[in-house]
C-alpha cells in the first residue's frame, strides 16, 4: 500500500464528475487499498478518488473509532434520502476550513464492492453525511458549493487570504 498525494482546492479536478468504474481489477483493488492507507494517514474518515488525482467514481469510509472498518463504495449512487440535519463539514481537499451546511439526516446508496458485486447501505448520523460528502466529491461538487451566497463569498476571501492555494502547511 502506498501513500497518495492529496489534491488540494482549488485543483479543477475537484470539480469534474468521474467516471464509471468497469475493470474490478487489481489496480482497482490497489487504488482501493492505497485510498484507505491515505485517508487514516490524513485523519480523515472519508476519501474520494478525485481527491488523489484520479477521475474514478470509487471512495473509501471509516466512521470507526479503531479506522479498521473500511467501507469500499465503486459507482456509489444516493437511492433514497429523509429527513434534513445541519452538518459540520471539513474536508481534506481544503485544509482548516470548517462550515455548516444541510445535509439528508439518512441516505440509502447503491454501491459495488471491490469485486464488482452491488449492495446497499444506509447511512444515518455521520456515516449519512460521509456517504453525502463523498459522493458529492464524485460529481464534482465540494461541500462549500452547498453554502449560501455570502459564506461562499466569505470562503473566497478566506482562500485569498491564504495565498489563493491551499496546503496543509499554510
Amino acid at each position: 500500500m502506498t501513500i497518495r498525494s492529496i489534491v488540494f482546492y482549488p485543483d479543477p479536478g475537484l470539480t469534474e464528475p468521474c467516471a464509471p468504474v468497469a475493470a474490478f481489477d487489481g489496480d482497482l483493488h490497489t487504488l482501493l487499498d492505497d485510498m484507505a492507507e491515505t485517508m487514516i494517514d490524513a485523519v480523515g474518515i472519508g476519501l474520494a478518488a478525485p481527491q488523489i488525482g484520479v477521475s474514478k467514481r470509487v471512495a473509501v469510509i471509516d466512521i470507526s473509532e479503531e479506522q479498521n472498518d473500511p467501507i469500499e463504495l465503486i459507482n456509489p449512487e444516493i437511492v433514497s434520502r429523509s429527513g434534513a440535519v445541519p452538518s459540520e463539514e471539513g474536508c481534506l481537499s481544503i485544509p482548516r476550513y470548517r462550515d455548516t451546511i444541510k445535509r439528508s439526516a439518512a441516505v440509502v446508496v447503491k454501491a459495488q464492492n471491490r469485486l464488482g458485486e452491488w449492495y446497499e447501505l444506509k447511512g444515518e448520523g455521520l456515516l449519512s453525511m460521509a456517504l453525502q460528502h463523498e459522493i458529492d466529491h464524485l460529481d464534482g461538487v465540494l461541500f462549500i458549493d452547498h453554502l449560501s451566497r455570502i459564506k461562499r463569498e466569505m470562503f473566497r476571501r478566506w482562500v485569498k487570504k491564504q495565498g489563493g492555494v491551499l496546503t496543509p502547511e499554510d
